[in-house]
């Protein structure tokens, strides 16, 4: 079956199965390890253990905005969650703001009637980044004028430590590799390997397996420790694509995993080594962002 054709087999069934990405614990470690492994430059409220349990909080607040409470809210930012890059690909080179983005699905969708390119199934995981990032950079630079003027920081320190947490949230996302494929939930389409199908997958690996088998400081902190802090070069947008392109070819190898029996209660050696290297990439980027965002907010404003 050709790529075309499988995508269109498929796609009404992504929508109804998108689930969270990693569970409570694999986004509190994300948040708390990228805390702890900030660079001396980032200031001193953003590196302490409250600044820790602080983004621990904020990094599970976009999944709680997807209780069926709040029917608007829910349906507004589930797709915030994920990208299917099978079907964003179609829309052509990824345009950097999300209106263009849009327009540029429902251009893809008039060549191919057959799919579901509407940007609430396709998804608008690094828009959402991007923007939470920018917000960012943005209260980064009210903090260093507040600090030039004397004066209270508490308000801004306050607003920094939740977009900080609230941006962990997508970066951790967007490590998990189901995020970013037509393979959010169990293999569809093609299957000739023998995949597992069952859409209780996604759930079942990052949180059941992540909470089972995955120690934050055994395996995960030394991991994030062992990596210097880099500030992003050149485009933060594409540099983020590529974050979530190189999450993606990880795709295969979990359900490989899964089919071998690996993510069955504390997993094996090569499964939890997996994961936590799934996490680490995460918390990893998160502050590389931060620091690049503390960095940026210095320079003078494009004219």
């Amino acid at each position: 079956m050709k790529l075309l054709d499988a995508l269109a087999a498929v796609s009404v069934l992504l929508i109804s199965h998108a689930a969270f990405a990693w569970g409570p614990d694999g986004h509190m470690m994300i948040n708390c390890l990228a805390v702890q492994n900030l660079p001396a430059a980032v200031p001193t409220f953003l590196r302490t253990d409250a600044a820790c349990n602080t983004l621990a909080y904020y990094g599970l607040e976009p999944d709680r905005w997807r209780s069926t409470a709040e029917p608007e809210l829910n349906a507004a930012q589930a797709p915030e969650h994920y990208i299917v890059l099978d079907l964003a690909d179609l829309a052509g080179p990824l345009p950097h703001k999300r209106y263009d983005y849009i327009r540029a699905l429902a251009a893809a969708q008039a060549k191919h009637p057959d799919l579901d390119l509407t940007p609430e199934h396709v998804g608008l995981q690094p828009y959402v980044t991007t923007e939470v990032y920018e917000r960012l950079q943005s209260a980064f630079r009210d903090y260093r004028a507040a600090l030039k003027s004397k004066q209270d920081l508490k308000p801004i320190e306050a607003e920094i430590l939740f977009y900080a947490g609230w941006l962990g949230h997508y970066v951790g996302d967007g490590a998990q590799p189901m995020h970013t494929s037509l393979h959010m939930n169990g293999w569809v389409g093609p299957n000739p390997n023998g995949y597992i199908t069952q859409h209780a997958f996604h759930w079942a690996y990052e949180n059941d397996f992540v909470s089972a088998a995955i120690n934050s400081s055994r395996d995960v902190a030394p991991l994030v420790s062992g990596s210097k802090a880099q500030a992003v070069q050149g485009d933060l947008f594409d540099s983020y694509i590529a974050y979530l392109r190189q999450s993606n070819t990880h795709i295969e190898k979990l359900y490989q995993l899964q089919k071998a029996g690996a993510l069955s209660g504390k997993g094996t050696v090569e499964s939890r080594a997996f994961t936590a290297q799934r996490l680490a990439a995460a918390s990893i980027q998160l502050r590389d962002l931060i620091y690049t965002a503390w960095l940026r907010s210095a320079l003078p404003l494009p004219k």
